[in-house]
């Protein structure tokens, strides 16, 4: 079976120990709207491949560039902002290239590396995106 990024696997305890935190930090995270695992009926905590992926974005803001929770919401919400004008450069990029446009490709190609450091200077890292299998 084939796992997304997006799909709920893991519970509270287990994704603590992935991010390298105190469950009780996770809940407060919630609270705080940063992280909003899915539930299962029983209202267990289920977090996915991206939640921990954002975890370790908010522990990088945290701790390593000393922000509060308020800057790290700010900082999240740019990093989307960001995510999605990447996509959008990427996207023109690839139709200058096809259409044989070399500098307008390469002025894309430099914006688009601009747009991977200011990300990159946001603790968010692309993973590869590549489903995992999934064993039972």
């Amino acid at each position: 079976m084939i796992v997304g990024m997006d799909e709920p696997l893991f519970v509270i305890s287990v994704a603590a120990r992935l991010v390298e935190m105190h469950p009780q930090t996770l809940r407060k995270y919630e609270r705080e709207g940063l992280i909003v695992p899915s539930r299962t009926d029983g209202n267990l905590r289920l977090y996915s491949d991206q939640d921990i992926e954002r975890l370790r974005q908010v522990k990088y803001l945290v701790e390593t560039r000393g922000l509060n929770l308020a800057g790290v919401q700010l900082a999240l919400e740019l990093t989307q902002r960001l995510r999605e004008l990447q996509g959008n450069v990427g996207n023109v990029k690839a139709a200058a290239s096809k259409s044989g446009s070399s500098v307008g490709s390469r002025v894309l190609g430099q914006i688009y590396a601009e747009l991977e450091t200011t990300l990159a200077e946001l603790g968010f890292i692309e993973e590869q995106s590549q489903p995992r299998r999934r064993t039972r």
